[in-house]
């Protein structure tokens, strides 16, 4: 493991989550102000420092209870959780995160919980197309997730977001009922103030798209600090590109190969997070990499006794299976 460009990436990853966090409060504050002045920004700030303490998440079970996963326990599966309990170690977790398996065709994982109580799925078709040096790759990227808190960051953001375009809205409604004094001459609103009643959702969006897109990068590194393997995740991702560009391109999305705006993009592209893996790569094979066996996926599968009926469908949580 390049342990030099590995911190190179983390010091900038680290600097950038920091400036995104600040950017989202600094637009949160400036319109906190214009609406009720410094009073109601002072408040504001107290609110979010609060919710910063706080940051509820909403828990594991809940959500893949909404996915129809089904939990996966030791006994049924020692290698995978062998895995899981190693990773966790290395992570610095005192309490191991529960596996859930996800019928699903598509190949998909996510992490959910917190550090103390996460959860991680699996899908169906994951495990059914991922080798074992692959899987351990996007095992150790879940639970990157889950070690650096990630959920809780970006459950933040997403309250600070909501509460931008909250507060962006009360100013244009009270801007709107003000338009008989503007037009009387009474009043002159700040061009500064008015641009940005309009632009804050627009912008707090596209603030938190960014630090999803870099909360994925530095989970991409924790991962390849903890499994050892970089080259593990890079060959998961490229197939996971792979394999779910082809479904996208036959049911949806035939003009796939036209490049998406940066910016609106909640995932880096997939060329950028393997090839930063790949600077990762030493001259020698890496000596923490781990080679201990995993449980097959098909006797996995056969366990779990589940087939997979008709084609991926919308959920309203947003996810196809």
């Amino acid at each position: 493991m390049d342990r030099k460009r590995l911190l190179e990436h983390k010091v900038r990853n680290g600097l950038q989550q920091l400036g995104l966090l600040g950017l989202l409060a600094l637009l949160l504050g400036y319109l906190a102000w214009v609406v009720g002045g410094e009073s109601f920004l002072w408040g504001t700030l107290l609110g979010v420092g609060t919710l910063w303490l706080i940051n509820p998440v909403a828990s594991p079970r809940l959500l893949v209870r909404l996915y129809g996963a089904i939990p996966l326990t030791p006994r049924d599966t020692p290698g995978l959780y062998g895995i899981v309990q190693a990773l966790a170690t290395r992570a610095g977790l005192e309490r191991l995160p529960r596996l859930y398996y996800l019928p699903s065709r598509l190949m998909n994982a996510f992490a959910t919980g917190r550090r103390d109580d996460a959860a991680i799925v699996l899908s169906d078709g994951l495990l059914r197309r991922l080798e074992r040096r692959e899987l351990i790759g996007v095992l150790a990227h879940e639970l990157a997730h889950v070690a650096n808190g990630d959920i809780q960051v970006m459950t933040f953001a997403d309250t600070l977001s909501r509460i931008t375009s909250l507060l962006a809205l009360l100013g244009q409604i009270l801007l709107l009922l003000s338009i008989p004094a503007l037009l009387l001459g009474l009043a002159t609103p700040p061009l500064l103030a008015l641009l940005v009643l309009l632009a804050a959702p627009t912008l707090s969006a596209l603030v938190q798209l960014a630090l999803s897109r870099n909360r994925e990068y530095e989970a991409d590194l924790s991962a390849a600090e903890l499994s050892g393997d970089p080259v593990g995740l890079a060959l998961a991702l490229d197939k996971l590109e792979r394999q779910q560009g082809s479904f996208w391109e036959q049911m949806m999305l035939p003009g796939r190969h036209l490049p998406d705006p940066s910016l609106l993009r909640t995932h880096p592209p997939t060329q950028e997070r393997i090839a930063r893996l790949m600077e990762l790569v030493p001259d020698e094979l890496p000596s923490r990499a781990l080679a201990w066996p995993l449980d097959d996926p098909r006797e996995l599968l056969a366990l779990l006794g589940r087939g997979i009926e008709g084609a991926p469908r919308w959920h309203i949580t947003g996810l196809w299976h």
